[in-house]
């Protein structure tokens, strides 16, 4: 079952979001950066033939790149288990459901701003941004499913 925010709400949960957005992007480009150590390591032993290959160097770049690739997992998951919805990583893209004018919304928050600032129908997503303004204000209801 969908969770329905009001403006309040979602802007109340933006620290706890932020920060999990923030610790998920790093282990994301942890887990980059090992997987990429990981692939030029075993290109240079194909390329000398397999010759003395050091299998504890091979074992500890897997084990950061699965490391990494736990905890970014993790860091969604908490950001889901809260209600949000990240709809895009790299840039740190935001969605909380809401309800405007007898319709599902969602109220949108991209990392680098100061709050949530901006709202888009379901179907038109983050081109459709639209800001929140007065007559926003005074129509959202949030969590109201009437």
């Amino acid at each position: 079952m969908a969770r329905y925010f009001t403006l309040q709400q979602a802007e109340r949960l933006l620290p706890e979001v932020e920060r999990l957005l923030r610790d998920a992007l790093f282990h994301k480009a942890e887990a980059q950066k090992a997987q990429q150590e990981f692939d030029d390591f075993t290109s240079r032993i194909r390329m000398s033939g397999g010759a003395m290959v050091d299998h504890s160097k091979l074992t500890g770049m897997k084990s950061r790149r699965n490391t990494s690739m736990t905890a970014l997992k993790e860091a969604l998951d908490k950001i889901d288990d809260l209600g949000a919805q990240v709809k895009d990583l790299d840039i740190g893209l935001i969605d909380f459901l809401s309800r405007y004018q007898q319709r599902e919304v969602c109220l949108c928050w991209k990392l680098g701003e100061s709050g949530i600032g901006f709202w888009h129908s379901v179907e038109d997503g983050f081109r459709g941004r639209k800001p929140i303004d007065s007559h926003f204000r005074d129509g959202h209801r949030g969590d109201v499913t009437h």
